[in-house]
């Protein structure tokens, strides 16, 4: 997200109910960038990301979307050291308390936008160590149908290649299209949305043919950097009769 002209708004634009951040921590500063040489100390997770969120709650008296009610899941990708990037991060969250989805006493409380942590793997740590919770972790598919709860892992998500060779062209394989739907069965099951990374991203028939396999089956949430090719296809998807 966070690579196109205006970060957040853009996909805001375009209606979507997710959007990605990748974070390091540099010094004190959280900052938002794909990859370490494109740091810039401007580029803070709170002027693109946080702050601008907040206005618009405001503004929308409460939602992200006026009128709609559902959380906008805000995805933070941490590139540096788990631990001590969330910890920062959490202090960030913290001063926003009334914006996000928070987990206290035991219980969810939804708000206006659902913070979802993956990345560095460490920050697992310090957030099942919190009773008083302002985001949630992402898991993976090694982590579906475990003990841990959709009040801590919300998000099932993986690498697309790793686990299914179908990249779109000719006919779905049943045995993966099963797999795909046993997925999102066990994960909806246990109340975690889904998602997959390194879907095929180039305009095209097998891209087009990709997410109406997605969609059908239930996952919840489309990887792109396409946001009007996406909006399109969304646009004039009709699920199968």
């Amino acid at each position: 997200d966070y690579e196109h002209p205006r970060p957040l708004l853009d996909a805001l634009d375009h209606r979507f109910g997710s959007v990605e951040a990748d974070i390091y921590l540099v010094g004190d500063q959280l900052l938002v960038a794909h990859d370490p040489e494109d740091l810039d100390p401007s580029r803070t997770l709170e002027s693109l990301y946080l702050d601008p969120l907040a206005a618009r709650v405001r503004a929308g008296r409460g939602s992200v979307y006026r009128g709609h009610r559902a959380p906008l899941q805000l995805l933070i990708d941490i590139k540096t050291e788990g631990s001590s990037t969330y910890l920062a991060l959490d202090r960030r969250l913290r001063r926003h308390r009334h914006l996000f989805t928070t987990y206290a006493g035991g219980r969810v409380h939804p708000g206006p936008v659902t913070a979802v942590i993956s990345g560095d793997r460490a920050a697992r740590g310090p957030m099942e160590a919190q009773t008083v919770r302002r985001a949630f972790y992402d898991g993976r598919l090694a982590d579906l149908g475990s003990t841990a709860p959709a009040s801590f892992i919300s998000l099932i998500s993986d690498n697309w290649t790793l686990n299914f060779g179908w990249l779109g062209e000719g006919a779905f394989p049943d045995a993966e299209r099963r797999k795909l739907r046993d997925i999102v069965r066990t994960a909806h099951a246990h109340g975690q949305k889904v998602r997959f990374w390194a879907t095929p991203d180039l305009a095209g028939p097998a891209r087009t043919a990709l997410w109406t396999e997605l969609l059908a089956a239930g996952v919840d949430y489309l990887n792109t950097d396409d946001l009007a090719g996406l909006e399109a296809f969304l646009d004039s998807y009709r699920p199968a009769a």
